[in-house]
């Protein structure tokens, strides 16, 4: 049966996830259980504190697991905007997303789009907890822009 699945090729959809609270290796194993074959990056600047985490390391990690990855830095929050999330000013910092809106990003927007038709794909930052995270905003975007459900990846 597993390898009737894997000729079948990859299922499109959207997952959300935060590497907050795992090591690289859960993260990584917690991506392949999901079938995920993309990880589309969604921090401004993809650097981290947290062994495995900054770009070249997570890129290389994710390569192993034969997962993509890609950084789409304008979908990144800016720092200007981390305090409302964080703060549990939620409503204040989604509004401010369509406003900061650009032509790269909507770019952006559209390639993520295009991908998550196509595979799976998790949309990542930091905070585990969607509910005060930005990229939120970037499912719901992508959600209706593609009918795909987000699911959260645990």
């Amino acid at each position: 049966m597993d390898e009737l699945v894997a000729a079948a090729g990859p299922v499109p959809g959207l997952w959300s996830t935060g590497y907050e609270g795992r090591t690289i290796d859960s993260f990584v194993a917690a991506l392949v259980d999901a079938g995920v074959d993309a990880v589309a990056d969604v921090r401004l600047t993809p650097i981290s504190r947290k062994p495995g985490f900054s770009k070249t390391r997570l890129s290389a990690a994710l390569a192993e697991a034969d997962i993509s990855y890609l950084h789409l830095r304008s979908l990144g929050n800016p720092k200007n905007n981390r305090a409302p999330f964080w703060d549990g000013r939620v409503d204040e910092g989604l509004a401010a997303e369509p406003a900061r809106r650009e032509l790269e990003e909507l770019a952006e927007l559209a390639e993520l789009a295009e991908l998550a038709v196509e595979r799976s794909v998790a949309v990542l930052c930091f905070e585990q907890d969607e509910s005060r995270c930005h990229r939120q905003a970037v499912l719901a975007e992508l959600h209706q822009r593609t009918a795909l459900p987000v699911a959260a990846l645990t």
